[in-house]
Parts: C-alpha cells; structure tokens; sequence
C-alpha cells in the first residue's frame, strides 16, 4: 500500500507537467517492466503493475479535471476579459486583502450559472472572486448572485478570477449543517474575545483553523520555532477532538460499535466546524491514520492505512499532490508511524510510556518534515523539537476547553466565557514558549534550498532517525542528548556565537542600513540567513562584508531603486557566493551605464530581472512589501525610457511599505520632493516606525512630509566628508525636532533597527 500511495503521489506531480510527458513515462516504465519481468518475482511484478496502474489514474485524473477547466465557458469568457453574472455556492471562508485600492475580499465560489454577453449558460467550475467589503458577510453555503469583470487565473484548478465584484445578492441561505458550523465559529471567537489579542488570536487557530486574528508577530515566531502547524488545521487537531469525544462517550456509558459511531460523527463534525476545504479533508484522513501507529501492529496498519490515504486523495483532489502542506503533512504521519514507535519503545525503557509517546510523536514528525521546511524557509530551526515538547502539554487542553467555550456559549454565554478564559490560560503558555524561543540567538539557521544541500539533509534526517532510537535507549545517552537540547533552547550555542562574533547581529534585527560609504545598501531582515537586499552600493566588497557580518547567505530578493553609480556599483557583491532568486528595479531604464552594469551582473550569475509591479503587494518570507512608487510601469510591461543622462532616475526610485515583525519602515531611495508629493497622494497620513531618508539626507526634501510620517528612527546611508554637503543639517535638525532618532553610516557604521516586541531599538556596529 505505500508503494501505491507513492505511485499514485508521483504520477499527480508529473501530470503537471503535462499529459504528453506523463504518459510518456508511463510508457517508457511499462515496457521496463515487460522486459524485465520473466526475471523478477511474480510478486514485485504485480506490485509494479498495480503501482503503474495507479500513477496512470493519477495522471488521468489530473489531465481530465484541467481539461474540464480550460474547456469551460468561464474560462472562454476570462479569455476575453468578459463581463459577467454568476450564481454559485460560497465555497470558503471571505478573506479581507489590503491593496491599493483598499480593503477588498477574497471567496472562492462553485458556478452554477453564468450570464454574459446575452447568452445564460448552465455549467460548472471554481471561481475566485475579488470584490467589495460586502462579500465578508457571505457565509459558507449560501448561493448568491455575483457580478463583475471575468480574468485568466493562474491557478489550474480554478476556471476564472471575478474582479471588481458588486456586492453580492443572495439567492438561498445556507443549510443548518454550515449555519450550526459558523455560529460554533463565532461562539469560540466571542468566549475569547474578553482575553489578550494574542490569546483570541490562537484559540480559534487551534480549534478550528481560524486564523483570521492571529498578530503577525506570533505568526512570525510559530514559523521560527516549528510551531506553525498549531495555528492550522491537522491531524492533531482532528485526535484532540473526537478523543474528547470518545472520552465523554465512555464516560457516559458508550460502549462497543456506538463508539465507532460517536467517533464517526466526530470526524464528520470536526471536517464541518473546520470547513471541507482540501486541507481540512487531508488532516482529517491523515488524523485517522495517525490514530494506527501506536496500536497493535502499528507500524504495518499504519503504513498500510498512509499509502491508501496518500493514493485516495490525490485521486480525488489531484492538485493536493504539488501542495506543500500535503507533503508536510503525508511525511509527519509517516515519520509518526516509521520512526514513532520504536522511539516510545526506546524511551520507555526509563521513561514512563506517556511521557516516551510525548517525546516521541514530534521528535518523530519534525525529523521527516526537516528537509521540506528547509526548502521552503530556507533554514533549519534549531529550537523546533524542545519547543514542540514544551508547548506541546498545552494543546490539548487549549483546544478542548477552547471547542467547550464555543458549544457551552451557544447556551450559557457566561460559561463560555469561562472556558474560554481557561482557554486563554493554557495558549498563553505556547505563546510565551513560542516567543522565548524565537528570540534565542541561533533559533534558526540557514540552509540553501538547492539540490545538493537539500539532498544533504535529507541523509542527516535519515541517519539521525536510524541512530537515534539506538541511543536513546540507554538512560545515559538520552540524559546527554536531553542536556544538548536544553543548551539549544536556552539559547546557548548562539550566545557563544554572538560573543565570539563582537555581538554582531544583534538578536532580532530586521533592517540593517549598510555602511558602504557614498552610497545606498539596506539588509531586510525575512528569515535566519536570509535577507531582501535594497540597493548595492558603490563597492562590491563594501556590501559583500556587511552582508557575511550579517550572516546572509539567501537573498530572495534584490531591489534596485534606480541605476546611479551609488547604488547599483556593488550588485557582484551582493551576488558572490549567495543564492539570489531575483533583481527587480525600476522601469526607469536610465542611465544607461547602471542599467547596462546590472544586467551583465544578473546574466552572469544566472538571475533574472524585471521591473518592479507599481501597487503590488506581496510577502516574502517574514516581510510584507509594497510598491507605492513609481508608477511608470503603467506604461508598459517592459523598461521606460530616459533622457540618458540619469537626471530623472532620482525621482524614479523604487519606494517600498514594509511591515516586518511589526515595525512600520519606508524605504524611499533618492526619491526627491515631485516623487514624495506622489508618494504624498497616494497613502494619505501614513505613520512609519523607520524611515530610510531619501538622497542621503540631501536639502532637496519635502521636510514637511518626512516630518509627518512621524518615525522613529530615521536612517541616513551617506559617505565620510562626501562633496555633496550630505547630509543636510537643516534636515536632520527637522527629523529629530520631530521626534526622531537620527542615525548615520558615516558615523555609526552599520545600523541595525531591532524589534524588541514593545518598540524600535537602535544597535550600531563600529566595524
């Protein structure tokens, strides 16, 4: 059965790349097998062909549902940019976006009907639709009429975007199922609502999945110390819950097949209250499956129920088969059934069983799901086993009282709020574990995301969990391996790091402005080892020492705000011996020279550049960006023309928004007071925490604008006894009349803005 499992996996991710390429290998697999089958055992030959069976459902499957799609009427009409009115069933959870043109929400809607052009059509397929605030009150399961402006989406599975939506109308409520589903949703949220943000946030995470009020730092510490898999939907979720329920049950007196039904309904319950998206339906199954490993014959069940599970979903919902949360979640359940048990075993040979099982099932989960985390992230959290075994007493209860709080406040209000209070208590202490261990020097390390260092891990993870119940059987060796663990999450290998290294980076920084002399070079801070450089500087090895003293080893992203000398000269720098995953600059193609020294920089280390997208937002690991100047790329997909003189790159920087572990910074360029006017209109009374002072802190300002951004902290990148008269005094005098705190490479050297959690810090490094 795990055979079939992987076939079925495999042929789902090669489907992908086309119908012609999958059932070409297929081909090719089938004839190796028939010329080598007189000599291999009957046996493997029937496994192999029911594995080539299965890949080949798989790779139908696939081809068939995006057939489907691309030959819908509505993916026709996105072709062609068409107007349109639908009627479907609301098929998610509204989510609010916040864009350029401001608060809008996301739902997902299965058709029924499509109207449009004076033709109305009957048909089928998944739309996303992107309109008004009004579309938050949608609830799940009603059918509504929407209409809006159709579009291509990038997304197989999905026939059309619908952009610019009305609002909607309704057509028929939802069915009790989804009314009863959204008012426990609500009764949660309303028994927590009383509690700190941080806790309301959680609670629902934790129940149900809800994450829509969980602050961006506790996410941001989850994902450093492996605990992101509390705030979604996953099996343990599914276990904690209908085990609750099982409990009750034979508490009750429920006794033999009546409890196979009460944990049945459970299951149906639980998919409900969490909804029936593919990544509900996945933790669910793959709950279940976790539930054989640490029975009788558990290891074989086990691996035998995964393979079924595996083969199962991807036949029904062939796109989970290319998702990361199903690879993550498929390789923790078997690392739970392969490497679980005989790690209890071991550990229990001086531990209490519970306690064994306690260490056990996220040790085990975490080693399997190294190396795809490592991939993703780009690093390796050193503090994901000690803060999984120390947050992890608290999920249950957390969970439970926090599912009680929702079902009894339906009733007694007053007793929900209690066991939401409870609740509250209980997450409280995975938020202080998450937080403790996030700020440890060294909580994560970095790790390339290429095939050679992924590969490497993939063998480390896999000797670890062959050697490691052979060591931990001995109560010496595990009391060793205990030790280690504690000095890893105190945080003692990074302390002694720091120390030796001057005590440079300082823990927690987000954003360091580079001293490279005369010039511009920013470090944004968006994982361990890995940071979104803006700008390069004038000197290759000024903006290459800065980045190895940070210890940058991935950049995602490479800004280049405009081409002048200044801040493009050192692009090699920061591209030497560093995985870079793109440039993007501004469409202004000027001048020459700087334009023609990055993209010889860029072609010779095999990255790719592109202008930036005006008013787009995005997220790149830790950070949230957007680009509120220039917005020449109107004009066109490709570079803008200028003069040829660079006299008008100035103002046709790149202007970034970044929010990063709650700190607020703008990051301006030399963008000079026509573009700052721009910059004015565009976002209103913007408040930053940290504002990069445009042009090197020249007289050519808007002061008054700069003023009312209200920074903190105002960082002025600017070269010794520069000819320039860089930085203005007036300037600087008007900054910290207002409140800010001005700092200076050319007297400061490198500075680092830190978040501590309550505000900005400033730390600076005299290299």
């Amino acid at each position: 059965m795990p055979v079939l499992g992987a076939a079925a996996w495999v042929g789902g991710i090669t489907a992908r790349q086309g119908g012609n390429v999958a059932y070409a290998g297929l081909l090719g697999l089938a004839g190796l097998l028939w010329a080598t089958a007189p000599r291999l055992p009957p046996g493997l030959v029937r496994l192999l062909l029911a594995a080539l069976l299965v890949a080949a459902a798989a790779v139908t499957g696939t081809v068939l549902r995006h057939d489907a799609v691309r030959g819908s009427p509505l993916h026709d009409l996105a072709a062609e940019r068409a107007t349109a009115d639908l009627v479907g069933t609301v098929v998610s959870d509204p989510r609010v976006i916040v864009g350029r043109a401001g608060p809008q929400v996301v739902v997902r809607l299965r058709v029924q009907e499509v109207t449009s052009r004076g033709r109305r059509l009957r048909t089928g397929g998944s739309v996303v639709v992107i309109g008004s605030p009004a579309w938050s009150a949608s609830g799940l399961g009603e059918r509504v009429v929407a209409e809006g402006r159709l579009a291509e989406s990038d997304e197989p599975g999905t026939a059309a975007l619908l952009t610019g939506a009305r609002d909607p109308v309704r057509v028929r409520g939802a069915d009790p199922w989804w009314r009863a589903s959204a008012a426990v949703r609500a009764s949660i949220r309303h028994a927590v609502a009383h509690r700190p943000p941080d806790q309301a946030g959680l609670v629902p995470a934790l129940v149900d999945g809800d994450d829509a009020s969980l602050p961006d730092d506790l996410e941001r510490d989850f994902r450093t110390t492996g605990l992101t898999h509390l705030t979604a939907v996953s099996g343990t979720n599914l276990t904690l819950v209908v085990g609750s329920l099982l409990l009750v049950a034979r508490a009750a007196g429920v006794r033999r097949r009546w409890l196979a039904v009460v944990g049945l309904a459970g299951i149906v319950g639980f998919v409900l209250l969490a909804r029936t998206e593919p990544s509900v339906l996945r933790a669910a199954v793959m709950g279940v499956v976790g539930l054989f490993a640490f029975g009788p014959d558990g290891r074989r069940r086990g691996l035998r129920a995964l393979g079924v599970a595996v083969a199962a979903l991807v036949l029904v919902q062939p796109d989970l088969a290319v998702a990361a949360g199903f690879a993550l979640s498929v390789l923790a359940t078997a690392g739970i059934v392969l490497l679980g048990p005989p790690l209890a075993t071991a550990l229990a040979r001086w531990l209490p069983r519970p306690v064994a099982e306690a260490i056990a099932v996220p040790t085990a989960a975490q080693l399997a799901c190294t190396p795809v985390i490592a991939g993703l992230s780009g690093e390796v959290s050193l503090v994901a086993i000690g803060a999984n075994l120390l947050a992890g007493p608290a999920v249950g209860p957390a969970t439970v009282l926090g599912l009680a709080g929702g079902l009894v406040g339906l009733v007694w209000p007053w007793a929900g709020r209690l066991c939401g209070t409870l609740a509250g208590w209980s997450v409280g202490w995975i938020i202080a574990v998450a937080e403790h261990a996030a700020a440890l020097p060294g909580a994560a390390v970095g790790w390339g995301s290429g095939a050679f260092a992924l590969g490497g891990l993939v063998v480390l993870c896999l000797l670890a969990g062959l050697v490691l119940p052979r060591l931990v059987r001995h109560r010496a060796a595990g009391a060793v391996l205990a030790v280690l663990l504690l000095l890893v999450v105190l945080g003692v290998p990074g302390r002694l790091w720091s120390a030796a290294s001057g005590g440079w980076p300082p823990p927690g920084w987000v954003l360091v402005a580079c001293d490279v002399g005369q010039g511009d070079a920013l470090a944004l801070a968006v994982g361990s080892g890995a940071a979104i450089v803006i700008d390069a500087g004038p000197d290759p090895r000024a903006v290459d020492g800065c980045l190895d003293r940070l210890g940058v080893e991935q950049v995602p992203l490479v800004v280049i705000t405009h081409f002048h000398a200044d801040h493009v000269d050192g692009l090699e720098g920061v591209l030497d011996g560093r995985s870079v995953g793109g440039i993007e600059t501004t469409p202004l193609a000027d001048p020459p020279g700087g334009v023609d020294r990055v993209r010889r920089a860029a072609q010779a280390a095999g990255v790719p550049v592109a202008p930036v997208s005006y008013g787009g937002t995005r997220r790149v690991g830790a950070a949230t960006l957007q680009v509120l100047h220039p917005d020449l790329a109107r004009a066109g997909d490709g570079p803008v023309e200028g003069p040829g003189d660079g006299s008008t790159a100035n103002d046709a920087s790149v202007v970034l928004l970044v929010v990063v572990a709650g700190v607020r910074l703008l990051l301006t360029g030399d963008v000079e007071p026509p573009g700052q006017a721009q910059v004015a209109r565009l976002v209103g009374d913007l408040d930053v925490d940290v504002l990069k002072v445009p042009h090197h802190g020249s007289r050519h300002q808007d002061l008054d604008w700069l003023t009312s951004l209200r920074p903190e902290v105002a960082l002025v990148s600017v070269g010794a006894d520069n000819d320039y008269g860089h930085p203005s005094a007036a300037v600087l005098r008007g900054l910290q009349g207002a409140g800010a705190r001005v700092l200076r490479t050319d007297r400061d050297g490198d500075v680092a803005v830190v978040a501590d959690g309550s505000g900005v810090v400033r730390t600076v490094s005299r290299e």
